[in-house]
């Protein structure tokens, strides 16, 4: 059966680059978002994020015809779902469990449009098992369906709906072009769910489409942001010993990284986005006893930024030793770097973001945030100003660089206060 409407669930980072890859091709996709402002930029053949060429795909799209956003679903062949899976709230110390909400809202709400021969899809990075328990809520809402469900493999392969989970793996930047050149992991709860749900990813994809199951295809994705977590923690746990042992961790990581064998990250002031800083929980909150490895790293990069505000707090106190008649309220900090990495938008689980703000919080003096892929702060951020950056570096007492943006690396630092997290001057 072919697909001659899709619709996308979701119209963030991955699902708007992803509706507008498959209209792109001709195919007629309807978008669908709880954000009235979201979909209403959309239909004006705009974006509400920072991607490149993301513009010019939903530009063409919506010009076309064959791209439209709405904010309840509407019939189609193949619903792909590409929503957030956050953590449910808990006290400090305690493991985070990953919250399906918006997965279960996502799939109560297309249930009332589905129909027999339809294809299901979860994008989101999820726990193991949440595509079942997906399944689950989809059989619950539309009894007069038959789904492929967890222990009834006998009568999956003919289910009326087929359900997959393929995991969106693409670099925040590059999600264009990532999105065709990457190979797709297909974990069908059947060999048929299988099947179809590669027939609907080669209509751009262009790298391989490997099979697996559904709770492997979860696994991996959680597997990929792990590991990377891992390896950052070291760089990052590495950074702290070379500061107590007054050693150039980034010489040091280059001189390491001379070696056939040797691959070391780069430090930075935490880990943040919606991937690395949050799929380990998932693995941990399963199987906390076994995972102790990926929690230890967890806590490590988690900690970083609590180092990083320690770091200014020993600054200040130097500045103000140097400059007696001066207090803190005299005292100017600019931060430089707000998203979770270079050269994008993204705010979401940013450690960059959360120093910033907890600097504002017990400083007295004037907190600066310089974040030139922003035009205004989010609503909830209070006495941070936003800056450009040449008045920042011209005011700033103390400058604490956060995030490696383009823009800052052509700065000349010399001769300022500097806390330099991401080695921005190693390069300079």
């Amino acid at each position: 059966m072919s697909f001659k409407t899709i619709s996308v669930i979701g119209l963030g980072y991955i699902g708007l680059p992803t509706a507008a890859m498959f209209a792109s091709r001709k195919i007629k996709v309807i978008g669908v978002d709880v954000n009235q402002n979201a979909v209403d930029t959309i239909n004006r053949g705009e974006i509400h994020i920072v991607e490149p060429e993301l513009d010019m795909l939903v530009h063409a799209a919506v010009t076309e015809g064959y791209l439209k956003a709405v904010t309840v679903p509407e019939s189609a062949d193949a619903f792909l779902i590409a929503v957030p899976t956050p953590f449910k709230p808990c006290d400090d110390g305690q493991i985070p469990e990953p919250d399906l909400a918006y997965i279960e809202s996502a799939a109560k709400a297309i249930a009332p449009v589905l129909k027999k021969g339809d294809l299901v899809i979860l994008e989101s990075t999820s726990p193991v098992g949440a595509t079942e328990q997906m399944a689950e809520w989809l059989a619950s809402a539309r009894p007069d369906l038959t789904f492929p469900l967890p222990n009834q493999e006998s009568t999956g392969e003919t289910a009326d709906v087929n359900v997959a989970h393929c995991p969106e793996r693409v670099l925040p930047g590059h999600v264009v072009r990532e999105l065709v050149e990457n190979d797709r992991v297909i974990g069908g709860m059947t060999t048929k769910c299988s099947e179809r749900a590669i027939a609907l990813y080669k209509t751009f994809v262009e790298g391989d489409c490997v099979t697996t199951n559904a709770r492997t295809a979860e696994m991996a994705k959680l597997t990929e942001n792990s590991c990377r977590d891992v390896q950052i923690a070291f760089a990052n746990e590495l950074s702290i010993i070379c500061d107590k042992l007054d050693i150039d961790v980034w010489e040091l990581i280059s001189l390491a990284n001379r070696h056939p064998r040797i691959n070391i990250l780069q430090p930075g002031p935490g880990v943040g986005g919606h991937c690395i800083a949050v799929d380990p929980w998932f693995i941990v909150s399963k199987t906390p006893e076994e995972a102790q490895l990926i929690h230890t790293a967890r806590k490590v990069n988690d900690a970083k930024p609590e180092w990083v505000i320690n770091k200014v707090k020993v600054a200040i106190a130097d500045f103000l030793q140097a400059n007696p008649t001066k207090t803190a309220k005299d005292v100017t900090i600019a931060c430089y770097g707000l998203a979770f990495k270079p050269d994008i938008d993204d705010l979401r689980e940013s450690p960059a973001l959360e120093i910033t703000m907890k600097i504002a919080e017990f400083h007295t003096g004037k907190t600066l945030a310089v974040e030139p892929n922003i035009k205004s702060l989010p609503g909830s951020i209070n006495k941070i100003e936003l800056c450009h950056l040449d008045n920042a570096r011209n005011i700033a007492d103390i400058n604490v660089l956060l995030v490696k943006h383009s823009e800052f690396m052509t700065k000349n630092w010399l001769n300022a206060v500097v806390i330099d997290c991401p080695g921005v001057i190693a390069y300079d």
